[in-house]
Order: structure tokens, then sequence, then C-alpha cells
């Protein structure tokens, strides 16, 4: 590339000559790349030696979920779907395109006899948390999720640094957000926290734990693990401060809950990614 140039102008010139939806729904759903980055936006300025790579075999006909997404369940009611790390839950001030909310409505609006369907949001996970969500598909199962919210079984795995005092337990906390945007551990006031936790396996430095959520406060987890002295691997904000992982070694790995139509019990799994797996090795 012998002048700098932005991402989406390239994608529409020689040698690729994509059309101009077909180029943005690559970038879109993640399916792009330079230099090994995605998450990239159409004036993404490429230098010269840069190199762009698409996805081999992408196929993003009407109905095809992107590649950003993993569909674990789809009825008339809800959808459920297995979030990679590094894609925000729903639109931020900073960020409306990219988020998993936006997919998924894409994914929903171009398949067969769903032109009208929505993704209506019912619980988030940080950007750096992958595995299970589930959003309704009308304003119906919304609510009746939302309102039995409590009595959803969530759990997560967490890679954390060291290991909690004991084999199993209870963490209980106050946390409070403060100007900073930080959730701090109080002794007073703010929400009560717990988090239910078993080591399920144990090395020298690290420890794998599965988690149990009796509340759902913002960065519950994180928060709690880190004041236990056995913070998250990779928790650039509330663990130690030392780059220890490529990501955040959260992963929610189970929804446990009544379908909001049928009452139907209905459990979704979703196993450790393997990046995640590997830092116990």
């Amino acid at each position: 590339m012998a002048t700098e140039v932005e991402l989406l102008p390239f994608l529409l010139g020689p040698p690729l000559e994509l059309s101009r939806k077909r180029a943005k729904e690559l970038i879109r759903f993640g399916a792009v790349s330079v230099a090994g980055r995605t998450h990239l936006r159409h004036d993404t300025r490429l230098a010269a030696g840069d190199i762009v790579t698409i996805a081999k075999g992408l196929n993003l006909r009407p109905g095809t979920p992107p590649p950003a997404l993993k569909i674990v369940h789809l009825d008339a009611a809800i959808v459920v779907i297995d979030k990679p790390a590094g894609l925000l839950a729903m639109g931020s001030a900073r960020e409306k395109e990219r988020t998993a909310h936006r997919l998924l409505n894409e994914y929903l609006k171009t398949s067969v006899n769903a032109r009208d369907q929505q993704a209506f949001i019912v619980h988030r996970l940080d950007r750096e948390t992958s595995g299970l969500m589930i959003f309704a598909r009308s304003e119906a199962s919304q609510s009746a999720l939302q309102r039995g919210w409590k009595n959803v079984t969530k759990r997560y795995l967490a890679t954390v640094e060291g290991a909690p005092p004991s084999a199993e337990g209870t963490l209980e906390d106050r946390l409070m957000e403060n100007a900073s945007m930080m959730v701090r551990r109080v002794p007073s006031g703010g929400e009560l926290a717990v988090t239910h936790y078993r080591v399920i396996r144990r090395r020298r430095l690290r420890s794998l734990l599965e988690l149990t959520l009796a509340t759902g406060r913002k960065h519950q987890i994180r928060v709690q693990l880190a004041g236990a002295g056995c913070p998250v691997v990779g928790d650039r904000k509330y663990g130690t401060g030392v780059e220890s992982a490529p990501r955040l070694a959260l992963h929610a790995c189970e929804l446990s809950l009544r379908h909001p139509v049928s009452a139907a019990s209905l459990v979704f799994r979703s196993t450790l990614p393997l990046a995640l797996a590997k830092l116990l090795q």
C-alpha cells in the first residue's frame, strides 16, 4: 500500500471491489482485520505495509448469524447467545454500532419472516466478559424475564490469582460506586452483594473457580474476588495492575431459568474458552 487510505474505500477499490453494503457488513460483523486487529471502524486508517484479512468462507446471507455471535437457542420468545470477550453487550455513548444487541438485531431482521423482529435487553455482561446472554423477542417476554430475574441461576467460571481461603464458601460485601465509576467495598451503606464460590481446580499460582450469583451488582464478582485476595486474572481495573493475561478471565457459563411463555425449565451451558483454559497450564 503506497499511501495511507481508510479501510472502507480500500475494500471498495481494486482488487476486492466490494459493494458498499457488503463492505460495511464485513466491518460491522468483525470479519475484517488489519494487522491482526478486529473491532474496526469504517474510517480506520491503513498505513503502508498493513495486511488486511477477511474471514475465510464467510457467509453473511440473510438468516446467517454474524461471526461475532454464537446463537445458542432461538425461539419465538427468547434468544440466547454466547458473547465473545471484547464485544459490548449494548450501546454506549462511545460505541453504538458494534454491540451484541446491534448485531443480534441485524440478524433477526434479516432472518426469514422476521423483518419486524428485534431483541429486547434483559441483562448485560461487561465488555471483557465472555459467555451466555439472554435477550427477549418481545416486550412481554422482556418484562416476564426481568420480573423473575432473581430466580434465574447465573453461574460463572473465573481463573484467579492465588486461591480463596476455603475450597468453597460465600463472599458477602456492601458495594458502592464512586464518582470515577469504580465499585468499592464499603463497611456500611451501598448495596448488598452475595456470591457463592467453589474451587474447581487449583494450581501453584492460580485457581479456577465456579461462582454463583445470589445478587447482581455491577462488577460484583471482580470486586469481591479482589477483596478476597484472589483477583480475576487479567483484570486491569480491580486486579494487580500487572499485564497477566490478554483478556479478563471471566466467563458466564450457565443460565438456568423458566421459559417466559411456556414456563418450561431451561438450562444453557457454555464451556470455558480455550484461551482461559490455557491460563491454568
